[in-house]
């Protein structure tokens, strides 16, 4: 897999859904729900930005970090954009699978930097 191409995807779908929720989404949802919009596009770009700089990396041993980096984003970051448009509350029961990603994901890196 290609982790710097599919992170610098994921990076410019941050940017294009920050700046949806900006332009397209300001009059159509309240306060709280463009928070939560803001919140996912927040760790959707760190995250996507951490998968570069790892997978720049080139490292063999760093392809389980980007991995969990991207199932992070797409359950984390995911079921907030999903909880912003569609106000059902349940899905916010699968965020906190997506924080434990990213919590691996940080984890895991630490361990294989410090393990060498």
């Amino acid at each position: 897999m290609n982790f710097r191409s599919l992170a610098a995807v994921l990076l410019a779908v941050a940017v294009a859904l920050g700046a949806f929720g900006v332009h397209g989404l300001k009059d159509r949802l309240d306060a709280y729900a463009m928070g939560i919009w803001e919140k996912a596009v927040f760790y959707h770009f760190v995250h996507a930005l951490g998968m570069l700089i790892v997978a720049a990396w080139q490292r063999e041993d760093t392809g389980v970090v980007c991995w969990l980096f991207a199932a992070g984003i797409l359950l984390f970051s995911g079921s907030l954009y999903a909880l912003a448009l569609t106000r059902i509350l349940t899905l916010g029961a699968i965020t906190p699978l997506g924080g434990a990603a990213f919590i691996a994901a940080w984890l895991l890196l630490a361990y294989r930097v410090f393990a060498r």
